[in-house]
């Protein structure tokens, strides 16, 4: 005997990022192709290849209580920051503390503190070191802190693939609400790796932007000159939350949470497949999971990093995944902006989806001088206006890759 499946909405966005505090900062600065990217002034960056990189709009430090704040690492607060607000945006609702769950996701974790652990243990002796030192350095940190402040009993839990993490997240929100675990869960990415050894070891890829005397101009998604990504921090967090619970309590809906396509590459440990088989995969697996018409696609919110091999992968990926609806389509590369948040990606992207949904209007790919011919999609180089390509509801996808080879695009349709 067949079940209906649950259906899941969206009820509360947060957001702090390289070009805005909150939600609503962050969504101007997008629309106004503002970039967070600047120079590295501290001293240890002198000597790197790449001397660029989009700090926060804000410290997450000094918006959180002080003496909680010493016992998190910078991407435990950022988590902290962009929940609270979409909690509130949610209208803090009144949930059953065993219906609600928790999934935040970092793809690297607290490295500065197991950074500042290891000093202090070489430097002063083991006695030195915070007896917080684990709770901040581990991947589920984020996700522990956040079913603490809100009393989450349904599960909390931290599902780790690179750049794919957060969109992943929210992801697993939905199936946690689609299998009955729970009836509201919060779903996000964050990520604080701004320091010397993350981008010294992403510069021995070969995988950053050099573009140091220009850094407004360094990520440049789509463009012939791109050179590789610039390395941000942030986080981004969503309430997820079946459609029946939000009804029942009169919430208002930012979007549907309608579908979520996984892959693998199983090719290379960094390097996209060039056939794009795996990022075809996820995308038609997405559209199966929300049972959409690939007319109904008005925009992809893309992966698009700015390096020389994904970003053109990624545009034949769905060319081929959307067949002709793809020309209708509007891609955006919201990177160009805030640079590579790696864990915290696909949850500020999808942030980015759902209110490019909900305002119909597609936020600019900005750096883009010379467009690489052999993208063969319509990228929006401005505020681009979304249309409803025929009578069923409106759809948008982010798409989000990790190291590592995983794949993973999200759906969001219109209430």
């Amino acid at each position: 005997m067949g079940t209906e499946r649950t259906d899941v909405v969206i009820t509360g966005l947060g957001a702090i990022t390289p070009v805005g505090a909150d939600v609503a900062s962050t969504w101007s600065s997008l629309l106004a192709g503002r970039s967070g990217v600047t120079k590295l002034t501290d001293d240890w960056a002198e000597q790197l290849p790449a001397r660029i990189a989009a700090w926060a709009a804000a410290d997450p430090a000094t918006l959180i209580d002080r003496v909680q704040a010493r016992r998190m690492d910078r991407c435990e607060q950022f988590a902290l920051v962009a929940a609270r607000e979409a909690w509130a945006d949610a209208g803090a609702p009144e949930v059953d503390p065993e219906r609600l769950g928790v999934v935040v996701s970092s793809g690297i974790g607290g490295v500065a503190s197991t950074l500042a652990g290891y000093d202090a243990l070489r430097e002063k002796g083991w006695q030195r070191i915070s007896p917080y030192a684990i709770p901040m350095l581990m991947p589920n940190g984020s996700a522990g802190w956040l079913s603490i402040e809100f009393g989450a009993r349904a599960g909390a839990h931290a599902t780790v693939s690179a750049c794919a993490s957060g969109a992943e997240a929210i992801g697993y929100a939905m199936e946690m609400i689609r299998s009955g675990r729970a009836d509201v869960v919060l779903a996000g990415g964050t990520e604080a790796a701004i320091l010397p050894l993350n981008l010294a070891a992403f510069a021995a890829m070969r995988a950053l932007s050099t573009r140091n005397d220009e850094p407004e101009r360094a990520s440049r998604p789509f463009d012939r000159g791109r050179d590789g990504f610039v390395l941000g921090e942030g986080a981004g967090m969503v309430v997820v939350e079946s459609a029946e619970h939000a009804a029942r309590r009169g919430a208002r809906v930012h979007a549907i949470a309608a579908g979520v396509g996984y892959s693998a590459d199983a090719h290379h440990i960094a390097q996209p497949d060039p056939d794009a088989s795996g990022v075809v995969l996820a995308l038609r697996r997405v559209l199966a999971d929300a049972g959409l018409d690939p007319e109904q696609v008005a925009h992809v919110n893309a992966h698009a990093t700015s390096t020389p091999a994904g970003d053109v992968v990624e545009c034949q990926a769905i060319a081929e995944a959307l067949g002709p609806s793809s020309s209708g389509v509007v891609v955006s590369a919201t990177k160009s902006m805030t640079g590579h948040l790696l864990g915290g990606a696909g949850a500020i992207e999808s942030v980015a989806a759902i209110l490019a949904l909900r305002e119909r209007v597609a936020p600019p790919t900005i750096n883009l001088e010379d467009p690489d011919d052999s993208a063969g999609v319509q990228i929006a180089t401005g505020p681009t206006k979304l249309r409803p390509r025929g009578t069923a509801p409106m759809a948008v996808l982010n798409n989000s890759f990790g190291f590592g080879g995983h794949n993973v695009a999200l759906a969001f349709t219109a209430p």
